[in-house]
């Protein structure tokens, strides 16, 4: 009688096998995209959500007020008119760039929290698939 052949027993396997044996791919998949987990509900206040772009606002209007003030300083001072003329209009520049950019990310975040609100086992299975 023949001995039907021997599988290899753990020490013998390769590192490769070892992976494909021991990773979850279908947990994973969802778990490395971008979106949030779908498993975690926990409710998020106002603040939670928009403290970035609120900070973004705040920081871009602050700059900007002090570009006004920078670039009108040559009117009223003789000295280091240049110096004044060439920061203030950067001030301005730099804290309208901050404060659009804040204005716009708002509606942003509006809209994916209005997508979130969808049913979340659609939503899981579309950004498992299309987030790549």
């Amino acid at each position: 009688m023949e001995n039907p052949p021997k599988s290899p027993d753990e020490s013998e396997k390769s590192p490769q096998s070892k992976e494909l044996l021991t990773s979850n791919t279908a947990s994973t998949l969802c778990i490395s995209s971008r979106s949030e987990s779908v498993w975690t509900s926990a409710s998020r206040t106002k603040w939670d959500i928009y403290h970035k772009p609120i900070i973004v606002v705040c920081v871009g209007a602050a700059v900007f007020l002090l570009g006004i003030v920078i670039t009108s300083l040559p009117c009223i001072l003789e000295e280091n008119k240049y110096v004044y003329k060439m920061c203030g209009p950067a001030l301005l520049s730099l804290g309208l760039m901050l404060l659009v950019c804040g204005l716009v990310w708002i509606p942003i975040i509006r809209k994916k929290q209005k997508q979130r609100q969808k049913p979340q086992f659609l939503q899981s299975l579309k950004s498992c698939f299309f987030n790549r």
